[in-house]
């Protein structure tokens, strides 16, 4: 137990030494400072600057910076889905596996175009080395980037004093990939492969086991994917087991520096943010709330894991975890990835108790606000700063304000359109199904653990996470589209009410501070906004999560099944 504990503490005091010094980086890059890396990255931005004839010094506006975004998009969706349809065609296929089924290339090209990385599939046994590097890698990298531009586009809405303009869309892409996903994707790769992550173009290995059988081994390029997979909040595996793989995760290490990889991005981005409008205080204020929510959300889901279990007579139980690294591994895993918005895995989500994975499944609902996808997980958690600003200025009188700028009708609207469409897309998704019988028997289990897996899988989708309880069959037209249908809204949604909000904000004048005005760095406003998430997410999901976790909890201890 100690040295659990001191292992927690390593990671919390790692983590709290490398966000603020990669939060500093950030700032600098996207605000055209030199930084340590230019001398080295420089000259590969203004390649890419001269290839695709961009004007760094090209200003946009919200609606420019959202259709260029837009339609980058779209042509990675299309071209992601001629990769995936037509991979029989392409090189590094020495598997000879056929393209996929349209509804599937179409449900996996959405997904990681949208940062979402949903796998119906299975990796090593259906996608190319092409597919998933020129493919799913590359577009883990493009994703990420689009998330961490919209941020930096919606807080310029924040600091711009009466300015039309959000910035340069292909300018933030490029920056993000040249000065931080690559670099840090490079080093961890290298590392990885050092502790054992294979990185290989070589068939797959016949070997004889010890049963005198033949079994095929995969391989694969799998430690340039994996870098970025758990950097860039992306999640989606080279293999099927995702990072439960002894060749995804083969060590201590590894497993080790997988979850803090996790998690660095998303909270330097919050550090990020209290630079780039001048007030670190306020940044630590959200790290405040954020780090109550996962504290509280880890707490339950070890103490469910680790109380008696009546049924087995066991505590905890071991099937389906990550039996390498213990239990509470598996756990901080589980949180995180849910809590970040990132979707890997280490150990079978429905394998866990009840309640831990209904905590798992709340962090989905609650959009990804602790912590986030990179980029746009912050967004969500401004949206819900403005709406705590807007119904605390109802209650005292006063137009609301935050960071100097009036918070007006138009704005709390795109907050609402934010908020409301991924309830709106989990409970109506999860409703269809669960009246479509024969989509419900898809999930393996039955009774309250089965409405718990495909209030998940939607969850999942909405909150562009990608994770999954693993006993859903996945593959079929029905959830291959209308999931699909949700990861696309859920993604769009966001960015739009993000730009748009940016472009509103950032016509304003900046208002001075006055005795009148309602604080949002002290300890008053971050209980307000800690009371609105909570508040928004139960009203939401009480009654579906009654459904689920909590009751499937209350039998556990009652000792009954079904």
């Amino acid at each position: 137990m100690l040295l659990k504990l001191l292992e927690f503490f390593f990671f919390i005091g790692l983590l709290a030494t490398l966000a603020p010094l990669l939060g500093k980086y950030m700032s600098m890059v996207f605000t055209g400072e030199k930084t340590f890396m230019h001398p080295c990255c420089e000259w590969l931005e203004k390649l890419c600057y001269r290839i695709a004839a961009i004007d760094p010094k090209e200003e946009m506006t919200w609606k420019t910076y959202l259709k260029s975004l837009l339609l980058f998009n779209f042509l990675g969706i299309i071209f992601l889905l001629l990769i995936l349809s037509y991979q029989h065609f392409l090189p590094l296929n020495p598997q000879n596996f056929p393209g996929l089924d349209w509804d599937l290339s179409l449900n996996t090209a959405i997904s990681f175009v949208t940062n979402t990385n949903w796998q119906a599939y299975a990796g090593e046994t259906t996608l190319s080395y092409f597919s998933q590097m020129a493919g799913l890698t590359s577009q883990n990298f493009l994703s990420a980037a689009t998330g961490i531009g919209v941020f930096f586009a919606l807080t310029r809405g924040f600091t711009g004093k009466s300015k039309n303009s959000l910035g340069n869309y292909w300018v933030d892409l490029i920056r993000a990939i040249v000065y931080l996903l690559l670099p840090l994707s490079l080093i961890f790769a290298l590392i990885l492969v050092s502790e054992g992550v294979i990185q290989t173009f070589s068939s797959y290995a016949e070997v004889l086991t010890l049963e005198n059988n033949h079994q095929t081994i995969p391989l694969g390029p799998v430690a340039s994917q994996v870098a970025i997979k758990v950097l860039g909040s992306n999640g989606g595996g080279f293999f099927s087991a995702n990072s439960a793989h002894p060749f995804e995760n083969p060590t201590g290490l590894t497993n080790f520096l997988q979850t803090l990889a996790i998690v660095l991005i998303p909270a330097a981005t919050v550090f990020t943010y209290g630079l780039l409008i001048k007030s670190k205080k306020h940044s630590y204020l959200l790290l405040s709330v954020m780090g109550v929510l996962l504290i509280v959300g880890l707490s339950v889901s070890l103490y469910s894991e680790h109380i008696l279990n009546p049924i087995f007579n066991a505590s905890p139980l071991l099937e389906g975890k990550e039996t390498r690294f213990g239990v509470d591994r598996s756990i901080l895993w589980s949180t995180l990835t849910s809590a970040t918005g990132n979707g890997s895995i280490n150990a079978m989500l429905s394998s866990l108790s009840p309640f831990a994975g209904g905590v798992a499944l709340f962090n989905l609902m609650l959009g990804g606000v602790v912590f986030g996808a990179v980029g746009i997980g912050i967004c969500i958690l401004i949206k819900y700063i403005l709406m705590t600003v807007f119904l605390s200025g109802l209650m005292v009188g006063r137009t609301p304000e935050y960071l100097g700028k009036k918070i007006e009708k138009r704005e709390i609207q795109w907050v609402l359109l934010t908020l409301l469409t991924p309830t709106a897309l989990i409970l109506i998704g999860a409703g269809i199904t669960f009246a479509t019988t024969s989509d419900l028997s898809a999930s393996v289990n039955q009774g309250p653990h089965a409405i718990t897996t495909i209030l998940y899988a939607y969850s999942s989708a909405a909150s562009n996470n990608g994770s999954a309880f693993m006993d859903l069959d996945a593959n079929t037209l029905y959830y291959n589209l209308t999931l699909a249908a949700v990861m696309l809204v859920s993604r769009i949604v966001p960015i739009y009410a993000s730009l748009a909000i940016a472009g509103s904000l950032g016509k304003k004048n900046i208002a001075p501070f006055s005795t009148g005005t309602f604080s949002t760095n002290s300890t008053i406003f971050a209980f307000l906004l800690l009371i609105v998430i909570l508040t928004v997410g139960s009203l939401s999901f009480f009654a579906s999560l009654s459904l689920g976790p909590i009751i499937e909890q209350i039998l556990m201890l009652e000792g009954r099944t079904f």
